[in-house]
């Protein structure tokens, strides 16, 4: 099961065919991937008080995680296992306010940053409390409101978030609202990692989504490669939505219609002059994925213009792609694909990362 991605793009080959069909590597990838990444898990509102906790499950049907977001007397966020230490029951079954979390089935007490507080019944335990009876933690970092977990993260998310800045650290995120009426789930019937090739590269715009590609220059659309995210930036004509750039931005001057930041494994960012697009692909099957259009609107009266508008349409126009695609990989005739050197970078360090990351 070990991957080779050659370096020189010019050179390289996709993944094999076979890495989008072994259920063996698709297995692989939560141990090795997945369990070793960040992950997204919503904006600070959901435990917008002191004293509050939010239970949720991280990659339902996936990595079916139970977690514990937090915020305590002190006014930390705290991210944690829902499981308590004693005999394996959901801590917290609902959100809300409280000052510490109780375990239902036997009494155990948690302080709200997951520190061991009490247990009936245990006084001639030995040995006891042990750290080990403090619910397990995870690194938490944020970003303006949004917030994200590494399970056991192998890289610094800091650097992952500093790039971002480089280009939209001046949108007020905290100034970005949810807006539960425009974000939707989508199930695609086809691999995960079929569905972030196809949002790495802007090859396919032309011929895949006619819409699009009339607001946004084709062939000015840039991709740029950082350690562990790419960036993919959508010109534009005057006549559409462009962002209003401070004079000290690095694109200052140019008509920018959208930012997309892909993040490694399976994280999308797409920055408009209306505010923000998160797309969240979540694994199910080896041939079925979820994907969450979670939106955040900053100006309302840009909603529908420019590269940011008809976000639905053009997801049914992927979706229909590379379901085709998955059905095109389960051919016994076909075994990989080469890249082209100026439209496919973010594809290629995609499977770089994706081989590295299982070659471990």
């Amino acid at each position: 099961m070990k991957f080779r991605i050659n370096p020189d793009i010019t050179k390289a080959e996709t993944l094999p065919a076979s890495f989008y069909k072994d259920q063996v590597v698709f297995d692989a990838i939560k141990e090795r991937i997945f369990l070793k990444s960040w992950q997204w898990i919503g904006d600070e509102d959901q435990v917008r008080l002191p004293n509050s906790v939010s239970p949720f499950i991280l990659l339902d049907s996936y990595l079916t995680e139970p977690l514990l977001i937090t915020r305590d007397a002190n006014d930390k966020i705290n991210c944690m296992t829902n499981v308590c230490t004693h005999r394996g029951n959901l801590v917290a079954l609902n959100g809300g306010a409280t000052k510490n979390l109780v375990c239902m089935y036997h009494g155990r007490r948690f302080h709200l940053d997951g520190k061991f507080m009490s247990m009936p019944e245990f006084e001639e335990a030995k040995d006891f409390p042990r750290p080990c009876d403090d619910l397990h933690k995870f690194p938490l970092e944020k970003w303006g409101p949004f917030l994200f977990v590494g399970l056991n993260p192998e890289f610094d998310f800091k650097q992952v978030i500093n790039k971002m800045n480089e280009r939209v650290g001046f949108l007020p995120l905290e100034e970005f609202s949810l807006n539960k009426a425009l974000s939707k789930d989508y199930l695609v019937h086809a691999h995960w990692a079929l569905y972030c090739d196809n949002y790495l590269e802007g090859f396919h715009v032309p011929f895949v989504h006619d819409g699009l590609n009339q607001v946004l220059d084709y062939g000015s659309y840039t991709t740029e490669i950082y350690n562990h995210c790419s960036l993919q930036i959508g010109y534009t004509n005057e006549a559409t939505e462009i962002f209003d750039l401070p004079k000290n931005h690095i694109d200052y001057g140019k008509n920018v219609g959208a930012y997309y930041y892909w993040v490694f494994p399976n994280m999308m960012f797409n920055f408009y002059p209306w505010g923000l697009s998160v797309n969240i692909v979540k694994p199910i099957s080896i041939n079925k994925t979820k994907v969450s259009f979670i939106s955040y609107v900053y100006d309302e009266s840009k909603l529908d213009k420019g590269a940011g508008s008809s976000l639905e349409k053009v997801e049914r126009e992927d979706e229909f792609v590379v379901e085709n695609v998955q059905n095109g990989v389960n051919s016994s005739f076909y075994k990989a694909g080469r890249f082209s050197p100026t439209r496919e970078q973010g594809v290629h360090h995609f499977h770089r990362l994706l081989a590295d990351f299982l070659n471990k």
